[in-house]
């Protein structure tokens, strides 16, 4: 066991929209409070992200007491309501998990289509009243594991000293250094040593734990940067961490922070500047 600190606090309400950093967050079964409670669609139904519509990452997002509105420069602003309008039932999916959702309706989907320019009208959605849904890798995350629409697990949690020595080969090499938010990570540590978290097994505090349970594996994603939106053509830092830190498995792909479930401490309140147990 070593002690660590919690220094950074991220949800992103919608899913590959900019982030919202706090100095406290509830912790659910599904991840952070409001964490990734919409995504954005195709017309038939096909998710998208930042992998193919890059300008998601222009997207500000701010939660307010009865929802979340988005905004993006020369835009305006839209408001999405926390409390479900009945939209259209969409079948949609999270990579190979199938999801019921509803659309949040025309007036979010024609400000979304015109703010990115997009040649193809876009939607947002949020889960179907009463969906829970089940990855389809339970050997991964655990049998009861449930998200919204994040990719993978609840919870995605980062070490502030694997991205310095990140950015340190990545000095080395002459590129530039990345910040965080290219991870777009829930929960940020700091007093662990480089890439540690992937041997541990559990992150606690007071009165609740996460179970540490599977390195994330990156994508192209990490190459794209978050306040322009334009892509690193040298596919920085997806190849120096793919040298450096890959995950373990046949395919080498890069890995960074670690994929976790919450085992105790339904609805506490997690704050930054506690100090954690890391196990």
């Amino acid at each position: 066991m070593v002690r660590a600190q919690l220094t950074g606090l991220y949800v992103y309400p919608v899913k590959s929209m900019k982030g919202i950093s706090s100095d406290h967050a509830e912790l659910t079964e599904t991840g952070l409070l409001h964490d990734r409670r919409w995504m954005v669609v195709r017309d038939d139904g096909g998710f998208v992200t930042q992998r193919n519509e890059s300008r998601l990452a222009l997207v500000n997002t701010r939660l307010e007491a009865d929802g979340v509105v988005l905004s993006m420069r020369g835009h305006g602003s839209v408001a999405i309501p926390f409390e479900s309008r009945g939209g259209a039932a969409v079948n949609t999916q999270v990579w190979q998990d199938p999801v019921e959702a509803m659309d949040e309706g025309d007036e979010v989907a024609d400000w979304l289509t015109a703010a990115l320019g997009s040649s193809e009208t876009l939607r947002i959605v949020r889960l179907a009243p009463g969906f829970r849904r089940r990855l389809t890798r339970p050997e991964r995350f655990g049998a009861g594991t449930t998200t919204q629409f994040a990719d993978a697990a609840p919870y995605l949690v980062a070490n502030e000293s694997s991205l310095e020595a990140l950015n340190r080969e990545l000095v080395r090499q002459r590129h530039a250094p990345v910040p965080m938010n290219r991870f777009r990570p829930n929960i940020v540590l700091r007093g662990l040593e480089p890439f540690a978290e992937h041997g541990m097994a559990a992150l606690s505090g007071d009165g609740w734990r996460l179970a540490l349970v599977d390195h994330c594996e990156r994508c192209l994603v990490t190459t794209i940067d978050q306040e322009t939106a334009e892509r690193d053509k040298s596919r920085e830092p997806y190849l120096t961490l793919r040298r450096i830190n890959p995950v373990p498995g046949a395919k080498p792909a890069p890995g960074f922070a670690q994929n976790a479930r919450l085992d105790m401490g339904l609805a506490a309140t997690i704050h930054v500047g506690a100090e954690v147990s890391v196990y």
